[in-house]
């Protein structure tokens, strides 16, 4: 008998398996999701606000929520671009291979990304307690940012390690400086990774209910300023999931269900514009 393929055909059925569990674990999902909020999926509870009632079953939608979670997960994660682009540059240019410094940080960063989002949450209500403020979007977005930068900063340092070695070296011997050559040769190469990075940080800024619940609050009402509570799609999942009423509930399933299609459509666009700039990545 032989045993080398014996192990090699066990862990493949293995492999098998596991991939046959996620997907079908993800299938299961949103079967799921989609038969139970199907009923109350409606044009205008996507395009009308929560009226008087609405929690006890009445009329009126969850635009408020899916405007707040992407006026909210837009903002987080372009503060957290900004500040999460400029270290990773940092590290992966400006500093060996074999810095310390750049050990500790990614050390740091991993450490951060594997803080429960309540403890987020936590921190942004004790500032705003500090600063007597209220909760409000800017208030949300900063907590959502702090949130999302330890893992958007790791998947596009991940990223920017992976381009090849030899064209920063081309890149200087034709004179360009460092600056040049990580935003004209480095961030071009690694912009698909770079995308996907954004894209999963702010799938998981929208979805995320513990890092909002003290620091954007709830409300009915549109977002319509930064020192204003603002409404998410999982907080408003919550709620409706959390009330006695069956049709309330139906809308919980359908809120989820508008929150998973929000994410997928941005998964596909991202796809998208990545081949548009595959052209660039050295092969």
């Amino acid at each position: 008998m032989n045993w080398r393929k014996v192990e090699e055909n066990i862990f493949r059925g293995l492999m098998l398996l596991s991939t046959v569990i996620v997907v079908g674990s993800l299938a299961f999902i949103l079967v799921i999701i989609f038969l139970k909020g199907l009923p109350a999926l409606s044009l205008n509870m996507l395009i009308q606000t929560p009226k008087g009632g609405y929690y006890l079953g009445k009329e009126g939608g969850i635009l408020n929520a899916i405007l707040g979670s992407l006026v909210l997960g837009i903002g987080a994660t372009l503060l957290a671009l900004l500040v999460s682009l400029p270290i990773v540059i940092y590290l992966n240019i400006y500093l060996p291979k074999t810095s310390k410094f750049a050990q500790v940080v990614r050390f740091f960063f991993d450490v951060l990304w594997g803080i429960p989002s309540i403890v987020y949450g936590a921190f942004g209500f004790t500032v705003m307690v500090f600063f007597g403020l209220r909760a409000s979007l800017l208030a949300g977005t900063v907590t959502v940012a702090l949130f999302i930068l330890p893992m958007m900063s790791r998947a596009m340092d991940e990223v920017l390690k992976m381009v090849p070695f030899e064209l920063k070296e081309a890149s200087y011997a034709l004179g360009s400086t460092r600056l040049e050559t990580a935003l004209k040769v480095i961030v071009r190469q690694a912009f698909p990774g770079i995308l996907t990075a954004i894209l999963v940080a702010f799938g998981r800024g929208i979805s995320d209910a513990a890092s909002v619940l003290f620091t954007a609050s709830f409300t009915d009402s549109l977002p319509s300023s930064l020192l204003k509570p603002v409404a998410t799609l999982p907080l408003a999942i919550f709620f409706q999931l959390a009330t006695p009423f069956p049709e309330v509930q139906q809308r919980g399933y359908a809120s989820a269900f508008v929150l998973t299609v929000i994410v997928l459509l941005i998964s596909v666009i991202s796809r998208i514009i990545s081949r548009k700039f595959t052209k660039h990545v050295v092969k």
